[in-house]
């Protein structure tokens, strides 16, 4: 019972039901417009005139609905009037069923709007005057030829209080189809909401991606800088010219690594980023080079032609390398780091290889972070192989594979 009613005694209900009537007031500049076939045909009889006119009231309601524009306005209104969750409409275009669907949806919104207007007020009229007696007047019914006083009648209230009851009535059924049809016909359709998944992979995908470099960055420029800055305090007396050195290495890192968080918070803000920073293998000579400024051993191996490695692959590569030099640098035991580059037509092959503390060598590079998992991840996209493990007994070693012409 409780149930029953409740959607009466709603709020929302009433806002649904202004939206209908909204609807059907919107409707009305076109009205005019509809009756000019009518007009030009005045030898029609008066049924053909009036379904003229309703036939070209309904196609030219259906024209507004073909815009973008009115849908964009319609789900906002249903979302805030009629309480109905409707996601924004996918961008790109729309097939022919998808365009179709905020006309029908107009032309339903018009129809309920009017026919609950007119059935509610005439309910609602009825109801305040079917007990006349209740301003000291009268009021007189005629039913099948008889005449009936209704003030004098004992029934006149309850028929009154139950007129303004259907018209409440009137109006949640209004607002109830209108919310069962909103999600339908506003709502995304099928390859509407495919749109919408692909758009929201996109988005998760920029954004792991910009997660990754980003800790690659911060990560390995924090590793570099506190080791250099220990160097750099070691030798601060006995020989100023490496503490410069270390200095300005640090000075080097942080600006990159600065250009790197502002693109990517640039980014997550929706801001008119510039452009990415791209670091590529052609950055390769300048990360050594502050790796020895730290006062690491770097023993690099690079064969092949590696201008011949382009885009993707060696923006990739030099991420790979970056972690790995990283990882060296925070878990390593100090002792040479070997790096290797090997570039051939069809694969690049990278290796990096340092020294562990004496123990088990698997506590030496903990798996619990990010970094060889989002390398695993990269390596996986590019689809290379990727291997990193223990190495001998005192060795770890990170190699990867990938391929070349996989690479776009």
């Amino acid at each position: 019972m409780i149930r029953g009613i409740r959607p009466l005694l709603s709020g929302s209900t009433y806002t649904g039901v202004l939206f209908a009537f909204g609807g059907a007031l919107a409707s009305l500049p076109l009205l005019p417009f509809a009756v000019l076939p009518a007009l030009l045909w005045g030898s029609a009889p008066y049924a053909v005139q009036a379904g003229l006119t309703l036939l070209a009231w309904a196609l030219l309601i259906g024209l507004v609905g073909l815009t973008r524009t009115t849908r964009r306005v319609l789900i906002v209104s249903a979302r805030r009037l009629l309480r109905v969750p409707l996601a924004d409409p996918a961008a790109g275009r729309r097939s022919a069923a998808d365009r179709l669907r905020t006309p029908l949806w107009l032309l339903l919104h018009a129809g309920l709007g009017w026919s609950g207007a007119l059935l509610a007020g005439l309910l609602l009229l009825l109801g305040l005057s079917l007990p006349g007696s209740w301003l000291g007047g009268s009021a007189r019914l005629n039913l099948f030829d008889r005449s009936v006083d209704l003030a004098d009648s004992w029934w006149s209230w309850p028929v009154g209080v139950g007129c303004v009851l259907l018209a409440a009535v009137v109006c949640a059924l209004v607002t109830g189809a209108l919310r069962w049809s909103a999600p339908r016909l506003l709502g995304p359709s099928a390859a509407e909401r495919l749109a919408l998944a692909a758009e929201r992979e996109l988005l998760l995908a920029e954004r792991n991606r910009l997660a990754q470099e980003l800790h690659d960055s911060i990560g390995h420029t924090l590793t570099a800088a506190t080791i250099q800055a220990a160097v750099a305090g070691e030798v601060l007396s006995a020989d100023p010219a490496a503490a410069r050195a270390a200095m300005r290495s640090i000075e080097e890192s942080a600006r990159a690594a600065l250009e790197d968080l502002d693109y990517v918070l640039g980014v997550l803000r929706e801001e008119q980023a510039g452009t990415a920073p791209v670091r590529t293998l052609a950055d390769l000579p300048e990360l050594l080079e502050r790796l020895r400024h730290a006062g690491a051993v770097v023993e690099p191996v690079v064969s092949g032609e590696l201008a011949q490695v382009q885009g993707t692959v060696s923006r990739a590569a030099y991420r790979i390398l970056q972690e790995g030099l990283t990882n060296a640098l925070r878990h390593g035991a100090g002792g040479p780091i070997e790096v290797g580059v090997v570039a051939s037509p069809d694969a690049l092959e990278l290796r990096v290889v340092n020294r562990t503390a004496v123990g088990p060598v698997m506590s030496a590079f903990p798996t619990s972070g990010h970094g060889l998992p989002g390398l695993a991840e990269r390596v996986r996209l590019l689809h290379g192989e990727f291997e990193a493990g223990p190495d001998g007994p005192q060795h770890w070693r990170l190699a990867v594979r990938l391929p070349v012409r996989a690479a776009v």
